[in-house]
């Protein structure tokens, strides 16, 4: 299996590699990842400024590629171009696998995202993508190398099953404070859409002038449905939600054919 490895937090960041090493046996993997933190970038892309091409040593002593631009750009430039000059013309990854994030991305946070930007970009393009992504607790506890072990468990138990060339699965660890931290059992789930209740602390520079801080984790919002990845997360399941990226409301189109067309 020929697998691309990216992220959102940078091809240093401690995730990225504890999941490289978690993929060891899987197939051979290929690391094309930003150059510098791009979290909560969502899809964004780059048009005006070169991206420039940075190498990295890997956990196994491989090369890594870190793109100057945003995830979606890395995956864009590696199956457009990259994947291609590495491995031959007509080639692409088997799958692409995103992360591991460094903070968790369900209900909302799923739009803002940079790893599953990484990961729709992959589907877009006709690569089936798995975002991975670990609730944080305290930052001074957090164990990559077990949370990645136990994202491999579920990224094996994914693709036991063949997936459509644009499929994208988001997994999501429960916090992982251990090395020998149980492995959590795993629910499928919706996405949570209620909105964030995180708000913004006013301040003052020493300069006087006001600005505004986002205040909170990220992870309170206005109300978690049952059952939901927000909800499943916070009940220390691994939590795995199939996302679609046609942002179609199907419903509703013969209604506004109706109003419009007529």
């Amino acid at each position: 299996m020929k697998i691309l490895l990216t992220n959102d937090d940078g091809i240093e960041a401690p995730g990225i590699r504890a999941l490289h090493r978690a993929l060891e046996g899987l197939g051979d993997v290929t690391t094309i990842a930003p150059y510098t933190v791009q979290s909560a970038t969502s899809h964004g892309v780059t048009f005006n400024e070169p991206m420039m091409i940075h190498s990295s040593t890997m956990p196994d002593g491989s090369v890594g590629h870190a793109v100057d631009g945003r995830p979606a750009d890395c995956v864009k430039v590696a199956l457009r171009s990259l994947w291609a000059e590495l491995h031959g013309e007509g080639t692409l990854p088997d799958i692409t696998i995103s992360g591991m994030n460094s903070g968790a991305n369900v209900g909302i946070n799923v739009i803002y995202s940079g790893t599953v930007a990484a990961a729709v970009e992959s589907a877009f393009l006709g690569v089936p993508s798995i975002a991975v992504s670990l609730h944080l607790g305290d930052r001074d506890s957090i164990c990559y190398d077990r949370a990645a072990e136990i994202a491999r468990v579920a990224i094996d138990r994914i693709l036991v099953h063949p997936l459509d060339p644009h499929a994208v699965i988001n997994v999501n660890v429960p916090r992982t404070e251990t090395p020998d931290a149980p492995m959590p059992p795993i629910k499928v789930c919706a996405m949570n859409t209620a909105a964030g209740s995180g708000g913004y602390d006013k301040r003052t520079s020493p300069y006087g002038q006001t600005y505004y801080w986002a205040a909170g984790s990220g992870m309170e919002f206005m109300h978690t449905h049952p059952d939901t990845d927000v909800d499943s997360l916070m009940n220390r399941y691994l939590t795995v939600t199939p996302l679609e990226f046609d942002l179609t409301d199907h419903p509703r189109v013969q209604g506004w054919r109706e109003r419009l067309e007529g």
